[in-house]
């Protein structure tokens, strides 16, 4: 038997156990005690955050929503089918985040930013959490800048800013997602980007919304995030933060943004369903009590930044479904009270083919001439007058009595306004064409015109700005100085067009 060094033993193992590090791993793992409709309650995750990414089985995640004392109560991104009681799920230490990146412009995504218009996988930058805080007061600018949406009425009336939110209100087939396409389409060639964030809508209407921006060449500047009918309620709940977080990460880049919700009913109601299935206390109408924080914090990310922050932009244009003209409704007054305005849209005037079917009187945009260029502050200043004017003289005609000359000539420059300001559906015109239009009507140009024939004035109008030296000389001289400069020419110009058709 060999002899045995134990010194060189004793060194060996003293060498060892000097270069010995035990490295302690802790996960944070809970169990599944109930799961169904898109919801798990979890037990024994003490240190979960809210919001936090959870991972379960069978590659499915979700997020932590609800931290009571005994349990979390999870939203699902995935099919609830695949979990059951007793699952393990491990918690990620993540807040939920998408990707993002300029490669998503022209693509159809999920609330989860993965493609499912079938053309491949989308090259992304970066990721950033879907819950952002807004840009504080001082990060901030005024709103100053329009944003054209090439809708006569609305840029006369009712000018929308970039920065501003703007929200579209009216009752089911009024027209409120045609304005917000037609602003979306009247955005090319102007540098901003859009997005439209369909939640709760049927698979064959956002596949019309994407035929339509393809066919006028906007999905070029255009992000669809789809978050259908068959998605369940946490998809549809997640798809206009991530919509917005899209939006943020052009908006950093100093590029200015404007958003669609279609729209922000549906996705109430989404968040009613996960309270409920949450087991939170139900509220007015079953709304769980944080139901104004939901939209609000969401509507607080549109922004105008200032240059020492990019200078970059988002606008808002959320859009709310009424029932029977209810405004006072509870989802819609919250709304109204976050926004910075209303469009809002009666469904008597659609019926009557006022399409727009705007009501100039229950419209407002709480930013107002800042967001308007010169040129059609200048020509829209008596047109809700005009407006209001005739609405009212309009029922006193029915009794038939007897109308002095005033009146009649009132009655007479409403109806042409009317007619001036129906605009037909993806119709969207140029700012210089309102401009010639609006300036036509206001300053009485169109009161000889007889009712019948407005509307080929109109276009003539519109043609000459293109065909006329004129009236390509006017229209250059509006598209850059956005002033009135000369207007014994434009009332030349005016003229001229006016004798040709009679």
């Amino acid at each position: 038997m060999a002899n045995i060094n134990l010194s060189e033993i004793s060194a060996l193992l003293k060498e060892k156990i000097k270069n010995y590090h035990q490295v302690i791993t802790t996960d944070s793992v809970g169990k599944v005690i109930e799961v169904g409709d898109s919801i798990a309650l979890v037990t024994g995750l003490d240190k979960v955050m809210l919001n936090e990414l959870l991972e379960f089985p069978n590659n499915v995640y979700g997020i932590a929503q609800s931290l009571e004392e005994d349990y979390v109560g999870v939203t699902l991104l995935g099919e609830s089918s695949l979990i059951k009681e007793g699952d393990i799920v491990n918690a990620t230490g993540r807040i939920l985040e998408i990707p993002v990146g300029e490669e998503f412009i022209g693509r159809i995504v999920n609330p989860l930013a993965e493609p499912i218009d079938g053309n491949g996988l989308i090259n992304f930058e970066k990721y950033l959490p879907i819950e952002r805080k807004a840009a504080g007061v001082m990060a901030r600018s005024s709103v100053n800048t329009p944003l054209e949406t090439g809708i006569k009425v609305i840029d006369a009336l009712v000018p929308i800013g970039r920065g501003q939110r703007e929200l579209i209100i009216g009752d089911r087939q009024t027209g409120k997602t045609s304005i917000a396409i037609d602003s979306i389409i009247n955005q090319k060639n102007k540098n901003v980007i859009c997005i439209y964030v369909a939640i709760g809508q049927k698979e064959s209407t956002v596949r019309s919304v994407y035929e339509t921006l393809k066919l006028h060449d906007a999905m070029k500047h255009t992000i669809i995030v789809n978050a259908s009918a068959s998605s369940p309620a946490p998809m549809q709940y997640l798809a206009p933060y991530s919509g917005v977080t899209l939006a943020e990460y052009f908006m950093e880049k100093g590029m200015d943004v404007l958003i669609v919700y279609d729209d922000l009913s549906k996705h109430a109601v989404s968040y009613r369903e996960l309270s409920l299935l949450l087991h939170r206390p139900p509220g007015r109408e079953a709304y769980p009590g944080d139901v104004f924080y939901l939209h609000s914090r969401l509507l607080e990310r549109a922004v105008k930044l200032n240059k020492e922050n990019g200078g970059g932009s988002i606008t808002a244009l959320p859009i709310i479904e009424t029932q029977a003209g209810d405004i006072s409704a509870y989802i819609p007054t919250n709304v109204i009270s976050i926004t910075d305005g209303q469009i809002f849209l009666q469904s008597d005037y659609f019926y009557k083919g006022i399409r727009p079917a705007i009501n100039a009187g229950l419209s407002v945009s709480r930013v107002g001439g800042s967001a308007q260029t010169k040129a059609i502050k200048k020509v829209s200043g008596t047109l809700r007058l005009d407006l209001a004017s005739y609405r009212e003289l309009e029922s006193f005609t029915q009794f038939g009595s007897d109308l002095d000359e005033d009146t009649k000539r009132r009655l007479d420059r409403g109806a042409r306004t009317i007619e001036v300001l129906k605009q037909g559906l993806h119709e969207t015109i140029s700012m210089e064409e309102e401009f010639i239009i609006l300036y036509a009507l206001t300053r009485g140009f169109l009161d000889e015109v007889p009712l019948s024939k407005i509307k080929e004035t109109e276009k003539n109008l519109q043609m000459g700005l293109k065909t006329n030296s004129l009236g390509k000389e006017l229209a250059d001289q509006i598209r850059t100085t956005k002033d009135i400069i000369n207007e014994d020419k434009i009332a030349s110009y005016i003229n001229d067009i006016i004798k040709r058709l009679s």
